[in-house]
């Protein structure tokens, strides 16, 4: 049995996801694919913090240079987060002729470019599925079953702290800033919300969407992009009076060879497949022009959710590199 050696950058939440994904399906991966999955490495600072999976310390390295530099490691996982070092970490990796996947959307939109042709450059896979929608299957979806379509909208609910306050707001006629309190004591939003509740997340998960469907880099600072936190119980009664409900969508849509994109609080008829999406969930509603309309919905984050769309990247590539 061939074993597959893994670095993976980061054991944060989503790297606690991710290890836990391999760790408690090892087994049906393992009769699955007839692959040996192995997390060898590990880029941690805390190496102390208590998680509920089987670390030992011998996995633990501080030197992002020992899994770079490691023959034996074919694939890198990069689950840091934020745009630097994450991307510079990304690059130095593939040039190293490691394949990387990676769920970090603020990277992956800030560099697309940059990240897709060093891995083509260096003729190893870039993967990240993770990156838009959480453990929704959504990329792979665009790049494999369905791209023999010419796409002609998309349209997403893309973030679950936003979609949770909404729900709350129409739902209990709550204030948002009472919502926002509660989603941030039950773990939906961070300390400080701002990247989600102005929609900045929205516009990354945006900006790689957009370069899957129209081939056409967009940075996500040139998106047109307003949160939800300006919304008040009265937007919400007004669009209750006519039949709708408030979502935060990203919008991209291909109009006699015109791209137009947002990402903004919108009235959505009730009658709307994205109007039913509620809470933390997220939801893509896909138009091609031999498919039609499609929706995929689920959970669009969390550390096991992630984790799957994450470790899905890092399977497929492992396959890939044994069929050689």
């Amino acid at each position: 049995m061939k074993t597959i050696k893994i670095g993976l950058l980061g054991l944060g939440n989503i790297g606690t996801g991710t290890y836990k994904t391999l760790e408690m399906n090892k087994v049906q991966i393992t009769e699955a694919t007839g692959l040996n999955l192995e997390i060898s490495k590990i880029l941690e600072r805390d190496t102390t913090r208590e998680r509920d999976i089987t670390v030992v310390p011998q996995q633990f390295t501080q030197d992002p240079d020992e899994i770079f530099r490691d023959p034996e490691i074919d694939i890198v996982i990069e689950l840091l987060g934020g745009i630097e070092p994450a991307t510079t970490f990304m690059l130095e990796a593939m040039k190293n002729k490691k394949s990387v996947v990676t769920a970090n959307k603020a990277a992956v939109a800030a560099n697309f470019e940059k990240l897709a042709e060093t891995a083509k450059a260096n003729q190893v896979e870039f993967r990240y599925e993770a990156s838009v929608g959480g453990g929704i299957p959504i990329i792979n979806a665009l790049t494999t079953v369905l791209q023999a379509n010419q796409f002609v909208e998309i349209q997403g609910i893309l973030n679950g702290t936003t979609n949770y306050i909404l729900t709350q707001m129409t739902d209990f006629g709550l204030n948002y800033e009472d919502v926002l309190k509660k989603a941030q004591e039950l773990g939906f939003a961070e300390a400080d919300p701002t990247a989600d509740v102005e929609g900045i997340d929205v516009a990354n998960k945006l900006s790689i969407l957009i370069a899957i469907l129209f081939r056409s880099y967009v940075a996500p600072g040139q998106i047109p992009t307003q949160g939800i936190s300006n919304i008040t119980p009265e937007d919400i009664a007004e669009a209750k009076a006519e039949n709708s409900k408030i979502k935060l969508i990203a919008c991209a849509r291909m109009e006699e060879g015109q791209l137009t994109y947002s990402v903004k609080p919108t009235k959505l008829s009730s009658d709307h497949p994205l109007a039913a999406v509620s809470n933390e969930f997220n939801a893509v509603y896909v138009t091609g022009n031999a498919v039609g309309e499609l929706m995929f919905y689920g959970k669009g984050a969390g550390p096991l959710p992630t984790g799957s769309a994450v470790m899905g990247d890092v399977l497929e590539i492992a396959k890939k590199i044994t069929s050689r």
